[in-house]
């Protein structure tokens, strides 16, 4: 092996020569693409991990050699919630339909190699405008992939959010996030631990898809990109219905001592990370590993990533118990070699070594790198820009109405019903689904508890451009803020960290300061981050992606009345809003009518309190255990008119909103109306008289709440004082906001 070899694998010179000073030789081929994987950004977060530390579990969970594949928190006193998200983003902008079909059955395993029945995927999912051909050809092909593996998998899809910006154009995101309940009591670990006790290897076939597709995530996107189809691996639903029977069946017999997912670098990653966490070493056999394709070499083997795979470690004398259980749902089930007492990974072809490698040198003994950070020089010239100094819209060159702008922003893809995605998904199979997807979150009854979970995932990138720090704790309270509104209480959170080139100081600098305040976020509202992911070098030639820290909240509901939904029940009710601290700017900074209607992306984000954050879920909570709030439906993208419009449209209710002129004094009407101040929720009432009782509540957790109007009738009309300035008849309102997507996507789609 030389040196350029080294690098064409992803290595620096500096890594080649701490590889020949570990093993005091020149490293085999094998062992060079072993380390190679390990040592990569993706599998080894030798940028990132400095950083992860600042969130407690991590940091906790490092120092004592327990990081997992997923993180669980406790539902009741006998399950647990096992949950993790994690991105595709690579492999979807080169092959969108494999690379999401894969995204979503890679994230399965974490689930249940941890011994959980999956019960519900997530998505969150960024493209570029619409407008462009290549991004419906990624649109449409993530989308199909996502619900073609899904819904033959036979996990519903019950949740998610899309958002478009051009920063995203040839470089989607694909986060795909699973929750599955397991009994807290049969966690299965992922610890090659008995000396001498068998490795099996089961589920699909090895091939050649997906080598080095670790190393094809840890560098930027370009003009080869295409010619790394070969790194992007081939998803089998069907096969993974069966290895999620088969595994948790063998689990269930108490024969596993551990048991790892063949995820990103395939073989290599799962024997020396459960050999590294067992304080052991392995010896497998590749020849023993069943192949698609006889030739394959010993590198191709241990660095495929192929799918449906997993590596377990069987007590000893069990090995047929267990071989017949995974034979029995027709999978590959294949003893490869040994756990050994001497700290080694030894990889054998045919017998004959041709790697042998300390099991902690290829994960604990990754390189760490401390990267410089730099602000980065637009970013005061943005925050110095205020939104309150734009002109309103009707005295621009081309006056709008304030109508007018309200049915564009429902008619951009952002805002818009999601329907023409979530129409391809089966989110009621398996029959616990309470919520459909287009609620705040989505609400799952759960078999074998009285309780029931709520589930979100939420981001925000324009926001984290202009502040990253206020971006990534405004991506947690709108998280945590949609969990409360179905009156859930948040319990944990995992998060997708997707940012551009982390060796360049600017987005290095950018996802710190997120992870700062995702941190400081979660520890305010004592929801910890027990899993989550990270993806750099999201940027093509033409730029960097929005800085994308993406947040997934479980929350759990201790009685299934207390859930609550968006849409009006009935008419005649009272509508509130709930305003737990004001923002002078009306948040009108990141807006997306800032973006619509003016062009303009730049402003502080929206004013953020973490402890009114906390006060109004608390209200939340309250107002639904005491059966004060009818419905409840939180204020983001949008604002106040998007919210309301939003309860309309989901209800075929409408509504007469009068708003004081108080309100109009303090701020400009267009950000009255669609600002995104946060910290905000609308709710109904059942009748007046549980108006006074609210407010009351209110008052106790610091919240104020305003009587703004009443549902009824078949439009949307919103006045201040004795002026309307929205009025808009439902019909109106859903034709621009359900067929938004559908109308565009109805172009060629042709890439």
């Amino acid at each position: 092996m030389n040196l350029q070899t080294a690098l064409e694998m992803g290595l620096n010179k500096a890594e080649y020569a701490q590889i020949i000073d570990l093993l005091q030789r020149e490293p085999t081929l094998t062992e060079l693409g072993m380390f190679a994987v390990m040592w990569s950004e993706h599998c080894g977060y030798k940028y990132s991990r400095p950083i992860l530390s600042l969130f407690k579990n991590y940091r906790e969970a490092q120092e004592q050699g327990a990081l997992e594949n997923a993180g669980v928190i406790a539902l009741d006193d006998d399950l647990g919630i096992v949950f993790k998200v994690e991105s595709h983003n690579h492999p979807s902008a080169v092959e969108p339909f494999q690379g999401a079909a894969t995204g979503v059955g890679g994230i399965l395993r974490d689930i249940f190699t941890m011994g959980a029945r999956p019960v519900a995927s997530l998505n969150s999912l960024r493209f570029g405008p619409l407008s462009n051909p290549h991004n419906r050809y990624l649109f449409e092909h993530v989308v199909a992939g996502i619900s073609h593996y899904g819904n033959c998998v036979g996990v519903p899809t019950v949740a998610g959010e899309v958002m478009f910006h051009a920063s995203y154009s040839g470089n989607p995101l694909v986060n795909a996030m699973a929750v599955g309940v397991v009994e807290r009591s049969r966690i299965a670990g992922a610890a090659a631990t008995g000396i001498g006790n068998p490795v099996l290897y089961v589920g699909s076939a090895t091939g050649r898809d997906g080598i080095h597709g670790a190393t094809f995530a840890s560098v930027e996107l370009g003009p080869d990109s295409e010619s790394r189809r070969p790194n992007v691996q081939m998803g089998d639903p069907f096969m993974e219905k069966l290895l999620i029977e088969a595994t948790l069946e063998a689990l269930a017999s108490g024969y596993i001592v551990g048991i790892q997912d063949m995820g990103a670098a395939g073989l290599t990653c799962s024997t020396c990370e459960t050999a590294s966490k067992g304080g052991t070493g392995m010896e497998i056999d590749v020849r023993k590993v069943p192949l698609r394709e006889a030739d394959m070499t010993p590198y191709e083997i241990m660095l495929s990533e192929s799918q449906e795979r997993m590596l377990c470690i069987v007590q000893d004398g069990k090995e047929e118990a267990v071989q017949a259980i995974f034979k029995k749902w027709g999978l590959h089930a294949a003893f490869v070699g040994r756990v050994t007492d001497d700290g080694l990974v030894r990889i054998r072809d045919n017998g004959e070594i041709v790697a042998e490698v300390p099991a902690r040198a290829l994960t604990d003994m990754c390189p760490t790198y401390h990267l410089d950070t730099r602000e980065p020089e637009e970013i005061k010239t943005l925050q110095g820009f205020d939104p309150l100094q734009l002109p309103e819209p009707h005295q621009l060159s081309e006056p709008l109405t304030y109508s007018q702008c309200l049915l564009r922003l429902l008619d951009s893809p952002t805002i818009a019903s999601k329907q023409w995605v979530t129409d391809q998904y089966d989110s009621m199979v398996q029959t616990q689904t309470l919520f459909l997807p287009g609620a705040d979150a989505a609400v799952l009854r759960i078999r074998g508890s009285e309780k029931a979970i709520a589930v979100k995932i939420d981001g925000n990138g324009r926001y984290c451009r202009l502040d990253p720090f206020a971006g990534g704790q405004a991506a947690v309270a709108e998280a945590c803020r949609n969990i409360a509104c179905t009156g859930a209480r948040p319990a944990g959170l995992t998060d997708n960290l997707n940012f551009a080139n982390p060796e360049k100081p600017a987005g290095f600098w950018q996802f710190q300061r997120a992870v700062q305040g995702i941190a400081q976020a979660a520890e305010a509202f004592e929801v910890p981050v027990v899993s989550g992911n990270v993806s750099f070098y999201n940027e093509t030639p033409e730029g960097p992606i929005l800085p994308t820290p993406t947040i997934g909240a479980v929350g759990i509901l201790d009685r299934i009345e207390h859930a609550r939904g968006a849409a009006f029940t009935d008419a005649g009710c009272p509508v509130l809003l709930l305003q737990a601290y004001s923002d002078p700017s009306g948040g009108l900074g990141g807006s997306e009518f800032l973006s619509l209607i003016h062009g303009k992306e730049a402003g502080k984000p929206p004013l953020l309190s973490l402890e009114g954050e906390r006060n109004l879920q608390q209200l939340l909570l309250a107002a639904a255990k005491n059966n004060l709030s009818a419905t409840c439906h939180d204020l983001s993208e949008g604002g106040l008119a998007v919210a309301l419009a939003e309860c309309c449209i989901l209800s075929g209710i409408g509504a007469y909103i009068l708003l004081t002129q108080a309100m109009a004094e303090t701020l400009p009407l267009s950000a009255l109306l669609f600002g995104e101040a946060q910290g905000r929720a609308l709710v109904t009432v059942n009748d007046e008289k549980d108006i006074a009782r609210l407010e009351k509540l209110a008052q106790s957790f610091n919240v104020h709440a305003h009587w703004i109007g009443t549902t009824g009738g078949q439009e949307l009309r919103i006045a201040v004082a004795t002026t309307d300035c929205i009025r808009l008849p439902l019909g109106d309102m859903s034709e621009a906001w359900e067929s938004a997507i559908p109308r565009r996507m109805s172009l060629s789609t042709a890439s």
